[in-house]
C-alpha cells in the first residue's frame, strides 16, 4: 500500500505545483504503480472508465462539428441579448442552464456544450473567463446531484442501492435547489462589483444579429438532428442497457456521416491531453483502491459513530466529500458503496429492522445513500481533480488560450464545497432525523 501512496503524493504535489504538465505526471504516476507491481495491469485498467472516456471522445467530436457551423456564436449572442449584456445575469443564467442540463446529461457532457459557448460571451463583452468557466464546472456538479444519471456516482449508486430515477429526484432535487439558492447567494455578495461590462459593448451586443452567425445551415440542421438523438440516447440509456459513453461515441460517428464531415480534422479536435490525463488519475487512484486504502481509513471512520444513526450519515457524507476531492469522486463511490451496505445490514440487526424492510429503507438505507450520493457529488467539487467535469473546464480553457491553475479552481471551488456540504448536512438532518423514530 505504501508504494503506491507515495507514487500518488508525489504524482500529486508535481500536478498541484505545476512543476510538471499535469499529463505527464499522471502518466508518470501511473507507470510508476505498474513498475513497482503496486497493482497488477489488468487491475489498473480495470479501474480506468471507459465510459468516460468514450463519453468525453464522442461528445468532444460531435461539439467541434456544430462548432464549426457557427451554431454557438449564435447561442451566445442570443442569451447575451437577452440578458442585455448585463454580466451578472449572464453569470446566473449560464450557472442556473448548466446545472439544469447536469441533471439530465451527465455533467461531463454539459460543460463540453456550454464552455464553449461561455468563452465567447466573455470575449465578446471583455469580461473575465476564469470565474465564469470554474463556477460552471461547480454547478455542472451541484446540478448532477439531483438525478440518478446526472453523476458518474449517483449511477454507482442507483445500480447497487437498487435506487430508482425518480427516488433519487424527490429525495435530492430540493437539497440541490437549496445549495444553488445559497451559492447564488453568495456570487451576487461578492461578485456583484468584480463583473462590469463596458455600456459601449453592450450597446454593440444588443445591435447584432444572431442569424448571421450561422455558416451552414445544412450542417446545422442535421447536426442538431444526429444531437438530439444523442440526448435521447442518454436519457433511455438505462432503458436500452448502453451506457452513455457509447451512445456519445456512436452519435459522434453518425453526426460525421450525416453532416459529410471529415472525421480525421474532427478527430483532431479532441482534447487528448485531457483523455491521457483522465487514464493516467484512473490508474493512480485505481492503484490505491486496489492496496484497500479507502476500505481501511472508512472503517477508521466509521468505527466512531458507534452505531448511531445521524452521525453515522455525517460520518458518510464528509468522508465521502473529502476523499473525493482528493482522489476523484468515481473510485470513492466505488470503494464505500460495500461499507455502506455494510452499515445497513448491521443497523437492521441492531435496531430488528430485518422484518420491517420498509421501516429499515426509510429511517436506515435511504438517509446513508443519500449522504453518500450527496458527499460525492458535492465533494467532487474540492479541487480540480475531484470530477472529470473539473479536469475538461480547465482543458478547454487552456485550448482557448487561459490559463487556469489549481489552486484558481481552489479559490472558489473551497468555499463552495464547504457551504453547499453544510447545507446538505442540514437537510439530512431535518428531513431524515429530526422526526425519526429510531
Amino acid at each position: 500500500m505504501w508504494i503506491s501512496i507515495c507514487i500518488f503524493l508525489i504524482a500529486y504535489a508535481l500536478m498541484v505545483s505545476e512543476k510538471m504538465n499535469r499529463t505527464a505526471a499522471a502518466l508518470l504516476g501511473a507507470t510508476a504503480v505498474l513498475l513497482l507491481r503496486a497493482v497488477p495491469y489488468d487491475a489498473a485498467l480495470a479501474h480506468v472508465d471507459l465510459d468516460v472516456i468514450f463519453l468525453l471522445i464522442g461528445m468532444m467530436v460531435a461539439v467541434e462539428i456544430l462548432s464549426r457551423t457557427g451554431l454557438f456564436e449564435w447561442v451566445a449572442i442570443f442569451i447575451a441579448q437577452r440578458a442585455r449584456g448585463n454580466p451578472m445575469v449572464i453569470l446566473i443564467g449560464l450557472l442556473t442552464a448548466t446545472a439544469v442540463l447536469s441533471a439530465f446529461l451527465d455533467n461531463v457532457t454539459t460543460v463540453v456544450l456550454i464552455a464553449p459557448i461561455t468563452i465567447l460571451i466573455a470575449q465578446i463583452l471583455e469580461l473575465p473567463v476564469a470565474p465564469f468557466l470554474i463556477l460552471e464546472a461547480l454547478f455542472s456538479n451541484i446540478g448532477g446531484a439531483a438525478t440518478l444519471v446526472g453523476d458518474p456516482p449517483n449511477i454507482l449508486i442507483g445500480s447497487k442501492g437498487n435506487l430508482s430515477f425518480n427516488e433519487f429526484l424527490v429525495n435530492l432535487s430540493p437539497v440541490v435547489m437549496l445549495c444553488m439558492l445559497v451559492v447564488f447567494a453568495g456570487i451576487l455578495l461578492l461578485m456583484r462589483g468584480a463583473l462590469r461590462a463596458d455600456p459601449a459593448l453592450r450597446a454593440r451586443i444588443m445591435k447584432a444579429e444572431p442569424a448571421k452567425a450561422i455558416l451552414d445551415p445544412w450542417r446545422l440542421k442535421r447536426g442538431l438532428a444526429v444531437f438530439a438523438l444523442i440526448l435521447v440516447g442518454f436519457s433511455a440509456s438505462r432503458a436500452l442497457g448502453v451506457q452513455p459513453g457509447i451512445i456519445a461515441l456512436a452519435g459522434a460517428l453518425i453526426m460525421v456521416v450525416a453532416t459529410r464531415d471529415n472525421l480525421r480534422e474532427a478527430m483532431e479536435k479532441v482534447e487528448w491531453e485531457t483523455i491521457l490525463f483522465l487514464v493516467g488519475l484512473f490508474m493512480l487512484v485505481g492503484a490505491l483502491e486496489y492496496n484497500g486504502l479507502f476500505d481501511s481509513i472508512a472503517r477508521i471512520l466509521f468505527g466512531l459513530t458507534q452505531g448511531r444513526l445521524f452521525a453515522t450519515a455525517m460520518i458518510v457524507l464528509w468522508t465521502a466529500a473529502t476523499l473525493s476531492a482528493f482522489f476523484g469522486n468515481i473510485p470513492v463511490a466505488i470503494a464505500m458503496i460495500p461499507l455502506v451496505h455494510t452499515l445497513i445490514q448491521s443497523t437492521a440487526t441492531e435496531c430488528a429492522l430485518n422484518h420491517s424492510p420498509e421501516l429499515l429503507e426509510q429511517y436506515v438505507a435511504h438517509p446513508l445513500w443519500w449522504s453518500l450520493a450527496l458527499g460525492a457529488c458535492l465533494g467532487g467539487n474540492g479541487t480540480l481533480f475531484g470530477a472529470a467535469a473539473n479536469v475538461v473546464v480547465i482543458q478547454v480553457a487552456r485550448r482557448n488560450e487561459y490559463n487556469l491553475t489549481f489552486w484558481d479552481f481552489m479559490k472558489f471551488g473551497a468555499p463552495v464545497t464547504i457551504v453547499t456540504l453544510i447545507v446538505a448536512s442540514m437537510y439530512i438532518f431535518v428531513r431524515y432525523f429530526a422526526f425519526s423514530p429510531l
